[in-house]
């Protein structure tokens, strides 16, 4: 027997009846429960908090891009972390990280500690996301898987639900804006008490060797790139010397971790081994190009339905369930089919195609668009995302070892979140570039005709984002304006992303799924999988 087996056999956990599974679960999905709470209520106070503290457009989307860059750094990590320490533990430090950065939050008094809490958050979050996946691998069979995945997509539609109406009411009430972050503290005690009681699982110790380095790298070539896209025609023109020296010192640091992974860590962070399969490829690229759509798509609905709708935080949650809605019924749905059929990529491709259909319907929205119109085209992105974010993690999972796991499974989620990351700080600059330009090509009209006085415009060039409330009436409807053609403009821009994605997903291999936790795909299995497809092709 090859060690490569015995390490498989040996960390694989015994097979579990659905009880025992759920038993398991129910820690889990309580830790992500809490997590998606905090995030979701407080992306629904953002618009209030950026006002409140000064801070600018960038600030906004920095708020939102330091904890997803942190996310998508560690993601790997904690992959890796879980093939050698205790996964109980590593579930309980992420989560106590996540608390920790959300209490600093709530305390922050500027612009700078909020980002810095909002880091510590997503350190937090990252270790959340990428344990549930790799522990549920463990416990049960990718046929079986589905079902599970379902539970989750449950869990994220039940808490993106809550989350903005709680954060909403929250913000709206005399707590403010730091009490949003101060939301999932008693979840998150019941989350440890129900992991320290319910999950247990087989752990094999061996000599541990963190690729930190490589780790480093990733991190900085990352957020090198990120910095270039934020600030880009900006602080700095986009053809000057300061661009120049950001993305090729970004490429630089990126080709040195590919460099350190491929050649001198003993225990890569990313195994480019892994992308010896076709599948692993494939859904990688996916996801990357899925999370840059989702991510860096709709994390400004909340500021369009606030700033360009007039909307209360409490009111801008609501609208947010028609998205949850689609999201939540197609994992849910989806999960079920793949466990009952064994089929999954034609629920794959579904979500490759509702996806863009989804974005393009949402780059038609305006501030006159009715509203029922733009939750129905919201319920589409909802049926996009939900039915490629867990399958392609399940794909993923159903050609890898039990000893790869890990590492394979936060690969996947690494990408997704560094999609994310990039599509939010390329789109939020897109935003800003657009707000500037429909608000300097309004003005000159609005003074020439005597409907606003250059006194009245000083609140649109202090540096910060205005409260539209505040503005004179004029003024107001500009503003109104400019962030609804900003925010359809974000779409259209989103669309090639989603597109791309889906051309992966057509390219993906579609094996049988295992029906145990510790075997590996039967080759005949997949030569009669592949034949059936291409006579499909040709039929």
């Amino acid at each position: 027997m090859s060690e490569s087996q015995q390490s498989s056999q040996a960390i694989a956990a015994p097979e579990m009846t659905h009880r025992q599974i759920m038993e398991v679960l129910s820690g889990l999905l309580m830790a992500l429960f809490v997590a998606m709470l905090s995030s979701t209520s407080v992306a629904n106070a953002l618009p209030r908090i950026v006002t409140d503290l000064g801070g600018t457009q960038s600030g906004y989307t920095w708020i939102v891009v330091s904890s997803m860059l942190a996310m998508t750094a560690t993601t790997p990590i904690w992959g890796k972390l879980a093939d050698l320490y205790n996964k109980k533990m590593l579930v309980q430090v992420a989560l106590g990280l996540f608390i920790v950065g959300s209490a600093i939050c709530g305390l922050a008094p500027s612009m700078p500690v909020i980002i810095t809490g909002r880091v510590i958050a997503g350190l937090g979050m990252g270790g959340i996301v990428a344990l549930i996946q790799v522990i549920i691998a463990m416990i049960a069979s990718p046929r079986e898987r589905g079902r599970y995945s379902g539970y989750i997509g449950a869990v994220f539609a039940l808490a993106t639900v809550i989350g903005p109406l709680v954060g909403g009411v929250i913000v709206d009430s005399s707590f403010g804006w730091p009490g949003v972050f101060y939301v999932g503290v008693p979840f998150a005690v019941i989350a440890f008490i129900l992991l320290q009681k319910t999950l247990h699982l087989p752990h094999v110790r061996r000599e541990v060797s963190i690729d930190y380095l490589g780790a480093f790298l990733l991190v900085a070539g990352v957020s090198a790139l990120l910095i270039w896209v934020t600030l880009g025609g900006e602080s700095f023109a986009w053809t000057s010397l300061a661009s120049y020296a950001l993305v090729g010192g970004s490429v630089v640091v990126l080709a040195l971790a590919v460099l350190v992974e491929g050649r001198f860590a003993k225990e890569p962070i990313i195994p480019l081994r892994l992308f010896r399969d076709r599948t692993m490829v494939l859904a990688t690229i996916a996801s990357f190009f899925v999370g840059a759509g989702m991510f860096g798509a709709t994390v400004y609905l909340q500021q369009y339905f606030q700033t360009a709708r007039g909307m209360t935080p409490t009111h801008a949650g609501l609208m947010s369930i028609c998205m949850v809605l689609g999201l939540s019924s197609a994992g849910m749905v989806t999960g079920r089919l793949i466990s009952a059929t064994g089929r999954w990529k034609r629920y794959l491709l579904f979500g490759g195609i509702m996806l863009p259909t989804g974005l393009y319907l949402l780059s038609t929205i305006d501030e006159h668009t009715n509203l029922a119109l733009v939750g129905a085209f919201m319920a589409v992105v909802g049926l996009g995302v939900g039915a490629t974010n867990q399958n392609l993690v399940l794909a993923v999972q159903n050609n890898l070892d039990n000893r790869d796991m890990g590492a394979g499974s936060s690969v996947v989620a690494f990408f997704r979140s560094m999609g994310g990351s990039i599509g939010i700080a390329a789109l939020g600059a897109v935003l800003s570039h657009r707000v500037d330009d429909v608000i300097t090509d309004g003005i000159p009209e609005l003074v020439s005709s005597g409907k606003v006085t250059p006194e009245e415009l000083q609140s649109l060039q202090a540096g910060g984002l205005a409260d539209p409330a505040s503005l004179p009436v004029a003024v107001q409807a500009l503003y109104e304006h400019a962030f609804a053609v900003a925010t359809a403009n974000l779409f259209l821009v989103a669309i090639p992303c989603a597109l791309l994605a889906l051309v992966a997903i057509v390219g993906i291999r579609e094996v049988p799924l295992k029906t145990t936790v510790d075997d590996l795909p039967d080759e005949k299995a997949l030569a009669e999988a592949e034949t059936e497809v291409e006579g499909a092709v040709r039929r």
